[in-house]
């Protein structure tokens, strides 16, 4: 079985969020499983250098971005058996961000045909299915139709499409599909690309993909009902039959908590070796350091996604808590600010890095007690999994792969690796925070428990590339 897979980023070239850690660690995992499995992604100026001193050039061609001719070099570079190859355009990805530029449309109808004559230059590999992993390359199993279908090397070829968040479907207006994308207006269409008035490039994958995968068994339900479906729930509905639902893993190897620096967990004396990592975390983050505090962490984005306007709302409460709260992340203006007014007003109990570091988000997961996750929706989510590998106890909202991961604490029978709430309701949100807090201090028995059936929850990706090899086999 030869595999491709096409996306905006892989770590650990480039990572801004999920998207990035998934193909990265899910490629090298099926790699040990023995699949063939190539990456490609663009080469941005951001790669750091140490690593785009080792790419080795293969070819250069040129691209079609409609009537244009655009240069197009591939690198290649060899990374833990896996190979990467690197799209290279100084003008579409030699830019200060990865997302966000004023011609996202071009750069990535651009980058998805390169995608396909990439394959032509590969010495010795031909592929059997392409893998496409968001928007981003969401045009691929359209363009391999419309544009590729007499190729000898590209007719054979099946497609998969993974909806990492749908929320983000790459929505542009009518003039790229001949401009930019080379279409005809028979593609403006609501049985085509058309999306109330625009071209919606997630929506040529969900009509032209062999099949179909999100990242979760509940957020594939989820997204074919209204609430959640973002105006594609009728066309999720539709093809339904080639969607499904497997929950994204983690790599066991990278968090591993006898792997971290000064880590010292976990161990005989698990309880004394977190409460070591949490003096460090209140230490480093200003807190008074006070191993016999509950402690709760955060690590996300400042958006409605991920509620931060549930916790803010009952933020007064939670901190009349006997607690600390450590915060990282950035985002929306407003909620920075708000949360700027909390720390002023409740300085020994919050505290609040505006930034984003993996090293620092390592220090929360490892030193805190509980973690906070109260999502208006969510995919899968990654770092509550994380989280429990470090033997840190999550909170969560029942949605997408936060319900499929954290179960919620049972009185009565003891199961349970964590405290969940069920309705996007700010009140809801802080009884989950106190009965937690209550139980961390009542009963450190039943807390250790509740910590134990965290650290030995199974996220590793096993089960979840098994379900994906499985996928490619029956395409075979």
């Amino acid at each position: 079985m030869k595999l491709v897979f096409a996306a905006a980023e892989a770590d650990p070239f480039i990572k801004t969020g999920g998207l990035g850690e998934v193909v990265g660690s899910l490629s090298a995992y099926l790699h040990k499983k023995g699949v063939d499995v190539r990456v490609i992604i663009p080469r941005y100026g951001m790669i750091p250098e140490d690593f785009q001193k080792q790419f080795k050039h293969l070819a250069h061609f040129n691209v079609r971005v409609a009537w244009r001719q655009q240069y197009c070099g591939l690198e290649e570079m060899i990374y833990q058996g896996v190979h990467y190859y690197f799209i290279d355009n100084e003008y579409y990805f030699v830019r200060p961000r990865v997302y966000g530029e004023f011609d996202e449309a071009e750069r990535f109808a651009f980058f998805s045909r390169a995608v396909l004559e990439s394959l032509m230059h590969i010495p010795g590999f031909k592929p059997d299915i392409i893998h496409c992993h968001d928007w981003h390359t969401a045009l691929i199993p359209l363009m391999l139709k419309k544009f590729y279908d007499r190729e000898p090397l590209h007719y054979p070829l099946k497609t998969i499409f993974t909806i990492h968040n749908l929320k983000y479907q790459g929505i542009f207006s009518k003039e790229v599909l001949s401009d930019i994308l080379g279409l005809g207006m028979e593609y403006f269409a609501e049985d085509t690309l058309e999306f109330h008035g625009a071209v919606n490039f997630m929506k040529a994958a969900l009509l032209y993909a062999d099949r179909i995968t999100t990242v979760s068994p509940t957020y594939a339900e989820e997204i074919k009902n209204p609430y959640f479906g973002e105006k594609l729930d009728g066309l999720l509905r539709k093809r339904s039959e080639f969607l499904r639902g497997i929950l994204n893993g983690i790599d066991y190897e990278v968090y591993d908590p006898l792997k971290e620096p000064d880590q010292v967990m976990p161990n005989s004396n698990f309880p004394h070796a977190k409460e070591t990592k949490k003096k460090h975390l209140q230490s480093i983050m200003g807190l008074p350091v006070r191993g016999d505090r509950a402690v709760l962490g955060m690590v996300s984005r400042f958006v409605d996604q991920k509620g931060i306007d549930l916790l803010l709302h009952v933020l007064e409460e939670v901190l009349e808590l006997d607690v600390q709260l450590v915060i990282l992340g950035t985002g929306e203006q407003r909620y920075e600010e708000m949360l700027r007014y909390f720390i002023a007003k409740y300085p020994e109990k919050l505290a609040l890095k505006l930034e984003f570091s993996d090293k620092l988000a390592h220090e929360i997961y490892g030193g805190a007690d509980m973690f906070l996750m109260p999502s208006r929706f969510e995919p899968c989510g990654i770092s509550q999994m994380i989280a429990m590998r470090f033997g840190t106890v999550p909170i969560v909202r029942e949605t997408g792969g936060l319900k499929d991961t954290v179960m919620n604490y049972n009185e009565l029978t003891g199961s349970g690796n964590g405290f969940s709430f069920v309705n996007y309701n700010a009140h809801e949100l802080l009884f989950a925070v106190q009965r937690a807090v209550r139980i961390y201090y009542a009963n450190k028995s039943v807390w250790e428990s509740i910590r134990q059936n965290a650290l030995t929850s199974d996220f590793s990706w096993d089960r979840s590339a098994n379900a994906y090899i499985e996928i490619y086999e029956s395409l075979l």
